[in-house]
Parts: structure tokens; C-alpha cells; sequence
């Protein structure tokens, strides 16, 4: 049983302390994103799902609008920032202190999220590669690539410039890939003037059944990065697939996978569904590190 790291990462102007582990609620702005029950469509669906987000005690909102599952349609930029736009209007009337993240592959959504709605956390599951390459095989070639300042991804720019905090995924399929992946691109954004960092080890993209398993198992070596961990698990087919299940019946193994990655030392926050469920996993962790011998 470990501890937690000591960190924190500026968002609006105001530190957000990671030292212990925080929940992310989710909100998909989406009609199509695998898990039903995260769907919010209209602006009374999104604003409710905003509060039930807060009320239940996460500490941050990830607003998407583009849906990233297997066989998902293929969204616009133009129709994904509507989606974003009308979601984050719906948030900030619901909730305007909340910490808002937006999941998004586009750097024009994110510059418009955050110049227009205050969005303080970039979250992009692409690793900063344009077109989007979410780790299916066919599109294995592009995660693999290795950027340059001199070809540096726009993404990488555009936060930088933007000043905040990004979470930066990656599709690679085991944990010394995933270093090496965070390391280069680490470097990349640094020299680009990105301050605040979180990295994801990427979940469900571009690994197998046993691959994110594996990943699970070696969390802990993440730690090495000296940066803040982000994990989503949540009702994933890593998790559904093993039980003999679908996502509707996947939220107790995700309370599984989610306290197994909690007791590595290494997760400063946790991206869920259901944030009710991940809080109370988080505070009995809490309270088993510090009655530890």
C-alpha cells in the first residue's frame, strides 16, 4: 500500500492540489459513446449530469463531444465544436465554479473551450496527433510517430500557448513503451513552454485484453515520470470483456480495477462514470494509507 505524490497544476489562475487522488466525472455530449447511461444530449440532461457530477463529489467535469469507441461515426470538427459549445454552455450555468476538462483531438475546440468557456484542463486522448489516432491497428503507424519541434502537433502548440494543463495519452501497448512515448513527447512539450502535465497510460487504446492488464499490474513504474497519473478504466471492455459482461454490467469490476490502481501510489486522478461509486473507493484508500504502519 503506498501513499500519494505531492503535486499540483495551475487551472484558472488557481492551484488544483493532486497530492490525493481526485475523481473526473464524465459527460459525453454524445449519442453514441459505448457506455449509455454517460450519454447527455440536451441542455437539462447536460446541466443535470453537471450537478449530479459535483453533488457526488468529483473534482473536475470532462466534457466530450466526440465519441472515440470502436466503429464510432466520424464527427466533424464543425459538428463536435456545436456539441461542445451547447455542453459547455449547459455546464457553466449549472456549475460555473467547477473545474471543466474538454476531450478533445482538435486544437480548435480546445483554443474555443478555453477562450470562450474557461475550460482550465486540455484532455486529448490522441497524444497530439492530428487527424486523431486512437491505437486501433489500422491506425497504429500514426501513434507510433515520433514528432519533432521542427513538426511538433498542433495540439502540443496550442496549450502551450494556451497555458494550461493537458493530458497527454498514450496508445502504446505496454509500460516501457508508454515511458518511452511520454518521454519524448514530455520533452517536446517542454521545449514547446507547456507547464502543467498529466500523463495517461491510455487504457484501452491500442492494447489487447491482456496488454491493459499488464499495464495495470506495472502502474506503479509510471511514477518514475515525476508527473500526475490520469487512469480511465471505467465500465471498459478490458473490464467487461473478462467478466462476461457489457458496459451496463461493468461498474463493480471498475470499482476493482480503479482501487487496484489506487493502491500503486501513482494515480492523481481517476476518470469515471460513476463518481459516487470511485469517491467513496477513494476515500476508504485514503483512510488505509493513513493508518498504515
Amino acid at each position: 500500500m503506498k501513499g500519494f505524490i505531492q503535486y499540483t497544476i495551475n487551472v484558472n489562475g488557481r492551484l488544483l492540489d493532486l497530492s490525493e487522488p481526485l475523481v473526473m466525472g464524465i459527460l459525453n455530449a454524445t449519442p453514441d459513446s459505448f457506455y449509455a447511461g454517460s450519454r447527455s444530449r440536451t441542455e437539462a440532461e447536460i446541466e443535470a449530469r453537471a450537478d449530479r457530477i459535483v453533488a457526488e463529489g468529483g473534482a473536475i467535469i470532462d466534457v466530450g463531444a466526440y465519441s472515440t469507441r470502436p466503429g464510432a461515426a466520424e464527427v466533424s470538427a464543425g459538428e463536435e465544436m456545436e456539441r461542445m459549445r451547447t455542453a459547455l454552455k449547459a455546464v457553466r450555468r449549472a456549475q460555473p465554479g467547477a473545474v471543466v476538462s474538454v476531450d478533445t483531438f482538435r486544437p480548435e475546440v480546445a483554443r474555443m473551450a478555453v477562450e470562450e468557456f474557461g475550460a482550465g484542463i486540455v484532455n486529448d486522448v490522441s497524444g497530439g496527433n492530428p487527424g486523431g489516432a486512437f491505437g486501433g491497428e489500422e491506425l497504429r503507424g500514426d501513434a507510433y510517430r515520433e514528432f519533432t519541434a521542427d513538426d511538433a502537433p498542433p495540439m502540443f502548440r496550442t496549450v502551450a500557448g494556451l497555458g494550461v494543463p493537458y493530458v497527454l495519452m498514450s496508445s502504446r501497448p505496454n509500460v516501457m513503451s508508454v515511458m518511452q512515448d511520454f518521454a519524448a513527447k514530455v520533452q517536446l512539450l517542454r521545449d514547446l513552454g507547456q507547464k502543467d502535465i498529466i500523463l495517461d497510460p491510455g487504457f484501452g487504446f491500442g492494447k489487447t485484453l491482456d496488454e491493459n492488464y499488464a499495464l495495470l499490474s506495472g502502474l506503479g513504474r509510471l511514477g518514475v515520470m515525476g508527473l500526475p497519473l490520469l487512469v480511465g478504466m471505467s465500465r471498459k471492455s478490458m473490464v467487461s470483456r473478462l467478466l462476461g459482461t457489457d458496459a451496463g454490467g461493468s461498474l463493480n469490476g471498475t470499482t476493482v480495477v480503479n482501487t487496484l490502481a489506487l493502491a500503486t501510489g501513482a494515480v492523481s486522478i481517476l476518470r469515471v462514470h460513476d463518481v459516487s461509486e470511485c469517491v467513496e473507493a477513494v476515500r476508504i484508500y485514503k483512510r488505509t494509507v493513513a493508518c498504515g504502519g
